[in-house]
């Protein structure tokens, strides 16, 4: 791999200027969305100042339009691996889910279960649930193991049976970096004909994704996870999409995509998603957009790979802090933690108010896998997470920053 291009990079995202109190501020909240590219920016912005128009009109700005939103879709395709009508874009992934568990109601019976995750977040956990009290189906989970911080897929053939018609699964989990063999999930669900939708809001920033491998049905995402603004992606495979029942209005689209696209879209957002990806397909080689967009996000994740060994083995060498983090599988670079006798918004708060960093904490929507883990009693986890516009320099005032906080509010405490 040639040098990460680190610098130039980091001047892709003009939110990395930030000063607060003359201070640069760092951002480590990248699972809770990232900060936004430039190229995302300007082509909002150009498509705003070019003037802004509905859809399927005789002028030109109408015409504009739509040919914008057919190169959204190109690209996300590309990004994502699928055909461009499969993609349909919407307001985040969580309203997606929703709004295609109510559309699938009609395959869904008394007596039928619905399996989902204990390890997921609630946005691919809820919606299933609500669709089978919806309809008298049963819902089953998919075990977390609080060892390992990965599901236990060796129970797939107890969990997915017969009677299953729906499997909900995440790609990665956004608190501990678990990338989840999403494969066998959805082979397993395929040898019971069950239908499946992948969670891969927080696989989407750091990973190649190729939905036709994948196999699965349904494949939900957000762009403001991967350096776009806040616009959510639905991939539906056609051979479902076109028996989709949608709630719609009757004169809108019977189409696919369209159909799913309820009302008026968020048109300038989805021209900052073609920017977004624009800034991917940059770090990468190849013939077409999808070979570059596929080698830029291999670029990119063992770049951040070099940065996340560098805070694991920090955060592991701390005998008050304790590590939520898979260690037999792929993961992303992200971490919760949770330091002995400390409450995590305290913590956060003062990392905030005495480095300027952007660290989260709560449970970030998986509860069921903070409950299993009993993180409640200390205001859930504090979490880091990294982008590839983070720094070793970041990296280095994160460690000074934690050894501080320790040493001021737990070893003083004990002498």
């Amino acid at each position: 791999m040639k040098e990460f291009p680190i610098e130039r990079v980091r001047e892709r995202f003009p939110a990395l200027n930030r000063m607060d109190h003359e201070q640069q501020v760092i951002f480590f909240d990248g699972p809770g969305g990232t900060q936004m590219a430039d190229h995302a920016i300007e082509s909002m912005y150009r498509y705003i100042r070019n003037g802004m128009a509905n859809l399927h009109g005789t002028f030109h700005s109408s015409k504009d339009t739509d040919a914008m939103l057919d190169e959204a879709r190109e690209a996300v395709a590309d990004l994502l691996g699928c055909q461009a009508k499969e993609v349909a874009f919407g307001a985040n992934m969580t309203t997606h889910a929703f709004a295609i568990a109510r559309s699938l109601a009609g395959f869904i019976n008394e007596g039928d279960e619905i399996v989902v995750t204990e390890l997921d977040h609630r946005a691919n956990v809820d919606p299933w649930i609500t669709l089978a009290k919806d309809r008298g189906a049963t819902v089953t989970f998919i075990k977390l193991d609080p060892e390992t911080f990965t599901l236990k897929l060796d129970e797939l053939d107890e969990v997915i049976t017969s009677k299953t018609k729906l499997v909900a699964v995440g790609m990665s989990s956004n608190v501990t970096g678990t990338m989840t063999d999403v494969k066998t999930v959805v082979n397993r669900a395929k040898e019971v004909g069950a239908m499946t939708v992948v969670d891969a809001v927080h696989g989407v920033p750091h990973l190649a994704i190729d939905v036709e491998d994948l196999g699965c049905d349904i494949l939900l995402c957000s762009a403001y996870k991967f350096f776009g603004p806040h616009v959510g992606i639905a991939v539906v495979r056609e051979k479902l999409f076109e028996k989709l029942p949608v709630y719609k209005l009757q004169p809108a689209p019977n189409e696919i995509p369209y159909k799913l696209e309820t009302g008026t879209q968020n048109h300038e957002g989805i021209a900052g998603v073609i920017g977004a990806i624009r800034f991917i397909e940059e770090l990468g080689y190849g013939e077409t957009r999808r070979k570059r967009l596929q080698s830029a996000m291999l670029v990119i994740e063992e770049y951040e790979n070099e940065l996340a060994a560098e805070v694991e083995n920090f955060l592991l060498s701390l005998p008050e802090v304790k590590l939520f983090r898979a260690v037999s599988c792929r993961r992303t670079p992200t971490f919760a933690f949770t330091i002995e006798g400390q409450n995590s918004r305290d913590v956060t708060a003062w990392l905030a108010d005495q480095y300027n960093m952007c660290v989260a904490d709560g449970d970030f929507y998986a509860s069921n896998m903070a409950e299993v883990l009993d993180v409640y009693n200390t205001g859930g986890w504090v979490r880091i997470g990294l982008a590839p516009y983070n720094s070793i320099e970041e990296i280095q005032q994160f460690k000074q920053a934690l050894t501080a906080y320790i040493e001021q509010h737990c070893r003083k405490a004990v002498i």
